[in-house]
């Protein structure tokens, strides 16, 4: 069997766009839209500017930063800060990650199995500004002479 790839000119495609689609009759059962009415078309404009301007498309909905954020962060071992929703940290490595959820392991308490819903944000360990104590001044005394 010989297949042949059938290509159209340039040519054609000119043509099929100046040419108006071809009505449907009542005969096969198909209506033209608008209940039998012609169906109106706003007037072309000139020859010049029919060069057709294509809408710019919306940004994917899922870039993968997240997860090669994870992959990293997995691969390097690194320690992570998870601040839940109420405000309690986690501190561990990811061990393993999912579309909802985290696996955490932590070296002084049992391993857990984070919903990312509960997540309110992650940071490295490293990068944790340590929380200065408040350091009472000592009380001037007033020399009384």
């Amino acid at each position: 069997m010989n297949r042949k790839l059938i290509r159209t000119t340039l040519a054609d495609v000119k043509a099929r766009r100046e040419a108006p689609p071809p009505q449907r009759d009542r005969a096969n059962g198909n209506m033209p839209r608008g209940g039998g009415m012609p169906q109106q078309r706003p007037p072309q404009q000139s020859s010049s500017s029919s060069i057709q301007v294509r809408k710019r498309q919306p940004p994917p909905s899922e870039t993968h930063a997240e997860i090669y954020y994870y992959k990293k962060q997995i691969d390097a071992h690194t320690p992570m800060v998870l601040v839940l929703q109420d405000g309690e940290e986690i501190e561990g490595t990811i061990e393993w990650y999912d579309r909802g959820a985290l696996k955490i392991n932590r070296r002084s308490a049992p391993n857990l199995l984070v919903l990312k819903r509960n997540i309110k944000y992650i940071f490295k360990a490293e990068e944790r500004v340590p929380q200065l104590s408040r350091v009472e001044e000592p009380a001037v005394e007033s020399l009384e002479s």
